[in-house]
């Protein structure tokens, strides 16, 4: 691997069926050592929840305020700074309760791919 500044295009965002909109910030075949999506919640919404097999992520909130739900614990607030660890194979969700959106970093290990991912809805 080379040193790489990467600079996500803002057009390349795209919703999801998860009820999220994201935006891939680094996930290349040539560092299978992790990935970073940003991930955008309107308000008042709740992703799907869903599990990533083969992988930890965590989220970096950015912007806004919400409720995350990991595995079978009950929701815990959520705002600007906090880092949430999800171990693999555990479900998840997080919930917009602000009245602006909800932004956060996903951050894979190893990196992400569509294979891993899988919809409990």
């Amino acid at each position: 691997m080379k040193p790489t500044v990467a600079q996500p295009d803002e057009s390349r965002q795209f919703s999801t069926p998860e009820r999220c909109s994201i935006l891939e910030v680094w996930n290349d075949a040539s560092d299978f050592a992790a990935s970073i999506a940003r991930a955008r919640v309107a308000p008042g919404a709740t992703t799907q929840w869903h599990r990533l097999h083969g992988v930890v992520e965590r989220y970096l909130i950015v912007e806004g305020s919400g409720f995350v739900e990991v595995g079978d614990s009950i929701a815990q607030a959520v705002v600007p700074g906090d880092v949430v660890v999800i171990p693999m194979e555990l479900r998840q969700r997080i919930t917009n309760a602000g009245t602006d959106d909800l932004v956060f970093y996903c951050i894979c290990s190893p990196r992400f791919t569509p294979e891993c991912y899988e919809s409990l809805e």
